[in-house]
């Protein structure tokens, strides 16, 4: 209710600093880029913006990835006015100054629109060239091909004509594709056997035999380890009245307890971080990353550049950073988007209870036959026209507004 709100009062305000001020800067965060070099290098207060502020919003600074887009708006002299960060597909980070020339922090939610889109195709070289071609997306072209990679042979079983259809979601912010978009369900004919990836109510996907996909499968981390605090992108939070994060899942466990690699990959960082601590990521095939943090010390051997294995031990839980206590916080990226962990770490159980394969065979019925009208019709994708542009919104007011109006 409380997002409805600031949308609608968004839409009817034209806010000043769009319409007065004389620059605003788009531009994308640079590889390698911290938090705090990114403040040193446009001088703007280190004490304010990052040294004076709570944990959480310390550690929401660690979560920015390259290649996001941000904008930066200056006055008409040049001074930094306001600038936006997004951490993930809801929050982003606001810095702003004040008449006084005092600058202060704090997470607001993103505006956006989430759009579901759809497409079918008769393949005329492979689902991957094709679905670039059609939708001028290279973006879902690696989301159907993972889909399937690990059940289907694409370059042997797929022949010119056979049929694919794909249903997601995009979300959109300033009229412009943000983040990747979410596979609903994607389905390909070959030898006039139809075959299904579906997305299910509890955040998983399956095949349409109920069977979990191997493709976005991943080890646990912590054997046995109690989870403590669950994946969230956005919370208002009613005590510190700001919005919070948490992009991954915390296993509590005791100092020391080994902590396992969840794939096969690369390690792309190990070393120590402020807001994390001890700290390794992983880069998996098929664009995922992984992120260990708070870790008591490193296996023995353990550097930038191994390679190593599934199941592997790299490191031990610890309390390092900041931390209220020993675990490990464990988390997820897809092409720098953060998801939900626990959406495709592997679980113990190998089938459905007779709950969830009711609630499969619904939501699988409802997939069916929206790809059979897609396909009946011949559905064509569309591109989403403009919006205006969004640069920022008081929140703080939106929210009241909503509760005023129940």
């Amino acid at each position: 209710m409380i997002r409805f709100f600031i949308f609608i009062l968004f839409s009817s305000i034209l806010f000043s600093f769009k319409l007065f001020a004389s620059e605003v800067e788009n531009f994308k965060w640079a590889d390698g880029d911290t938090y705090l070099t990114f403040l040193e290098k446009h001088k703007l207060p280190t004490d304010e913006l990052y040294y004076n502020l709570d944990k959480g919003d310390q550690t929401l600074t660690e979560d920015i990835y390259s290649g996001y887009n941000c904008q930066m708006l200056k006055s008409d002299k040049g001074e930094i006015q306001q600038i936006l960060i997004p951490i993930n597909d809801e929050l982003q980070l606001h810095i702003s100054k004040n008449s006084e020339g005092e600058y202060s922090f704090e997470a607001i939610p993103i505006i956006s629109e989430i759009k579901t889109e759809s497409f079918t195709l008769k393949i005329q070289n492979n689902p991957h060239s094709d679905i670039n071609t059609v939708t001028g997306s290279i973006k879902l072209a690696q989301i159907f091909i993972n889909a399937f990679q690990k059940s289907l042979n694409f370059s042997s079983d797929i022949h010119k004509g056979d049929t694919l259809a794909m249903i997601y979601t995009q979300r959109y912010r300033q009229g412009k594709p943000f983040s990747m978009p979410e596979l609903q369900v994607a389905m390909i004919e070959m030898n006039n056997v139809k075959h299904f990836i579906y997305l299910s109510t509890d955040g998983k996907y399956y095949d349409e035999k109920g069977k979990q996909s191997e493709s976005f499968l991943l080890g646990r981390p912590v054997s046995g380890a109690r989870i403590s605090s669950k994946f969230t992108n956005s919370r208002y939070h009613p005590i510190l009245k700001k919005y919070r994060a948490h992009l991954g899942v915390d296993f509590a466990a005791r100092p020391g307890t080994p902590i396992s690699a969840a794939g096969d990959g690369k390690i792309a960082f190990a070393g120590f971080s402020r807001g994390y601590g001890n700290l390794i990521k992983i880069q998996h095939g098929d664009n995922f990353l992984t992120l260990y943090a708070h870790q008591k010390s490193f296996r023995s051997g353990i550097s930038k550049g191994k390679a190593v294995k599934k199941g592997q031990i790299i490191g031990y839980v610890g309390n390092t950073g900041l931390s209220s206590g020993p675990h490990l916080h464990f988390g997820l990226y897809k092409n720098g988007r953060a998801i939900d962990p626990l959406s495709v770490v592997q679980i113990a159980k190998t089938k459905l209870s007779v709950k969830e394969k009711n609630d499969f065979e619904k939501i699988k019925k409802q997939y069916n036959d929206k790809i059979g009208t897609l396909l009946k019709d011949n559905t064509q994708f569309n591109k989403n026209t403009d919006f205006d542009d969004i640069y920022y919104i008081d929140y703080k007011k939106a929210a009241d507004a909503a509760k005023t109006n129940g």
